[in-house]
């Protein structure tokens, strides 16, 4: 019996630590934020608002309809709704009735409004994709901050590994009187910044995966661990092939700030288009049936007749003698019987169909109002448009003109790296032979680890934004 407890405990717990072994690369971070970032779901969910007005704006096209039933106690005077005649009874009464009406032409308000919906719906996709775009770049920004911490962190465990070493090593000499205790201090106060700088860089790494977490709308508290690809192996366009004019045309043909401005300025165009015709008469048909009962309404289902006493009719004269002739008398009374529910229902049935033109007159000014304010808004969107398209410009211009200067800074610190390495070397050979001085020594040291340090910075920094005029060019996200 244990020992099927512990098989199944095992086979719960292993999807668990699957899960919480997963490392995140780029892909998969950027496809998690932009399905579960807050942003991009508000935005979603503005597109189904627009899907919902594109497909009610299509079935306007159909006719509508009707159905209303209603029952009353009336008294006092009033109209018999089966008879129509004047009663003053008391009585039950229901009716049924069917509406239908389509619009046979209205001047295209209709088709142009489902071709603005149509415009609208479009655009809110391409706004999902915008949203969508910047949270990808973000989190991949966000991502290399990660993997730039990591490597400050391995950078400064490595310093303070070396720190300790040189501190055990001077701790003996100086134990042995062969060196003073100031060497061993100074060494000791150098593990002490090497200490602070590891576990700064280590919190750094904890505070930039927060930073990541939030950007994927994920719980603070769960398990993350990150790929961590060597940078010099992250592919990276030549700066040659991303001038910043022709990564601005292709730009304006594939970014979704763009291309969501052409959609709305067309949509803009065709509610101009549909508020110009509310202006002009619509031809409607219409038609109805309909039905009533009155639970006191009576019909003739026959006749009663009944023989009265004789009648004289007139005289006839017989041998000179007059003679009155009589004639006996038929009284026929109607037979009347409540009609039924159902057959009320037959028997009042009636129908009408007709035609109706409705022609704008007078309305405040509001139909005239409406399509000045839609042409004002085209004239608003166009200007948005070429706003956009400045900031986009620029945004590229600035983007390669950062990315020159990362890559000289890039090289730079490169070159400052292997100058300090160098130096490094012959100061450790001095140093230990005893012709440098402790203090001096651990400067040069501080002084490649601050180069180290820098050149990281600037070869995250260069590869982003590289990856930034990719973006914009069009290549998408990939390390």
């Amino acid at each position: 019996m244990r020992t099927i407890i512990l098989a199944l405990a095992a086979i719960l717990f292993i999807p668990f630590c699957g899960l919480a072994q997963k490392k995140w690369n780029l892909k998969s971070i950027v496809e998690y934020a932009m399905a579960n970032n807050l942003s991009v779901k508000q935005t979603s969910l503005q597109s189904e608002n627009a899907a919902i007005n594109y497909k009610q704006s299509k079935l306007s096209q159909y006719p509508n309809a009707n159905f209303s039933m209603s029952g009353s106690v009336n008294s006092g005077s009033n109209q018999d709704p089966t008879t129509f005649n004047r009663i003053t009874e008391t009585y039950l009464s229901s009716g049924l009735q069917l509406q239908s009406s389509a619009d046979i032409f209205n001047f295209y308000s209709k088709k142009n409004t489902i071709a603005a919906n149509s415009w609208e719906l479009m655009a809110a996709k391409a706004n999902i994709a915008k949203v969508s775009n910047d949270i990808a770049l973000s989190a991949a920004n966000a991502y290399l901050q990660v993997l730039l911490a990591i490597e400050q962190t391995k950078i400064t465990a490595v310093q303070l590994q070396q720190s300790q070493v040189q501190l055990n090593t001077i701790r003996k000499q100086v134990n042995a009187g062969a060196l003073p205790e100031l060497n061993a201090s100074q060494l000791e106060a150098q593990v002490a910044s090497d200490s602070f700088n590891y576990i700064s860089a280590k919190a750094g790494v904890d505070q930039n995966i927060l930073n990541l977490k939030a950007l994927m709308n994920m719980d603070a508290a769960a398990p993350f661990e990150v790929e961590t690809p060597p940078v010099e192996q992250i592919p990276v366009e030549a700066i040659a092939d991303l001038q910043p004019e022709n990564v601005y045309q292709l730009a304006l043909a594939n970014q979704p700030q763009q291309q969501y401005n052409e959609f709305k300025l067309k949509a803009a165009q065709k509610t101009a288009e549909a508020t110009k015709a509310n202006m002009y008469p619509t031809l409607s048909a219409f038609g109805s049936l309909g039905s009533g009962y009155n639970n006191r309404y009576q019909t003739i289902t026959g006749v009663n007749s009944i023989v009265g006493p004789d009648k004289p009719i007139g005289t006839v004269t017989v041998s000179g003698n007059p003679y009155t002739v009589y004639a006996p008398s038929i009284i026929n009374t109607p037979v009347y019987t409540k009609a039924g529910f159902g057959s009320q229902l037959s028997d009042n049935f009636r129908q009408s169909i007709g035609l109706s033109i409705s022609v704008p007159i007078f309305s405040g000014g509001s139909l005239r109002s409406n399509y000045e304010r839609s042409k004002v808004n085209i004239r608003s969107l166009q200007v948005q448009k070429e706003a956009d398209n400045q900031n986009l410009k620029q945004d590229i211009y600035t983007a390669y003109n950062a990315a020159v200067v990362a890559l000289e800074k890039y090289n730079a610190s490169k070159k400052t790296v292997e100058a300090n390495e160098k130096a490094l070397g012959f100061a450790q050979k001095r140093f230990e032979v005893g012709m440098l001085g402790t203090y001096d020594f651990l400067t040069t040291q501080n002084n490649l680890l601050r180069a180290k340090l820098e050149f990281a910075l600037n070869r995250f920094d260069y590869v982003f934004k590289m990856k930034v005029l990719e973006f914009y060019k069009g290549m998408g996200l990939k390390l």
